[in-house]
């Protein structure tokens, strides 16, 4: 949708809301260390089945022994947010099992790191 009287796109004219830029370091991590990091560490069942570490941003973007689980810019099929949505195959729902699901504005936090690109800041 354009203006009709500067044929601008309303985003260009400043018009939309800014987003605020989510911090991997300060937003994502501590979600992913309440909720996923304890199945997730080497030894433990998480690892053991699919080789997903969860040490450090880096193994977190390395994935799983089947590939990558974050795809910078794409929340619609990075696989840690279809896990995480509860997209996929209920058995496969994270966190795994008995534990807490995420809450839905933990949940949005991560979707929103993943669709801005999902940085190391």
């Amino acid at each position: 949708m354009f203006c009709r009287r500067c044929f601008r796109h309303p985003a260009a004219a400043g018009w939309l809301p800014a987003v605020d830029q989510i911090s991997y370091a300060k937003d994502v991590a501590p979600i992913l260390d309440k909720h996923c990091k304890s199945c997730h560490v080497a030894g433990q069942a998480g690892y053991v089945v699919s080789g997903f570490e969860l040490e450090s941003y880096e193994t977190l973007m390395k994935g799983t022994q089947y590939g990558p689980v974050v795809l910078p810019g794409d929340p619609l099929t990075s696989v840690l947010v279809m896990l995480i949505e509860g997209r996929a195959d209920p058995s496969l729902k994270m966190p795994h099992g008995e534990a807490k699901p995420l809450e839905p504005a933990e949940v949005a936090t991560i979707r929103q790191w993943v669709e801005q690109g999902a940085k190391n800041n």
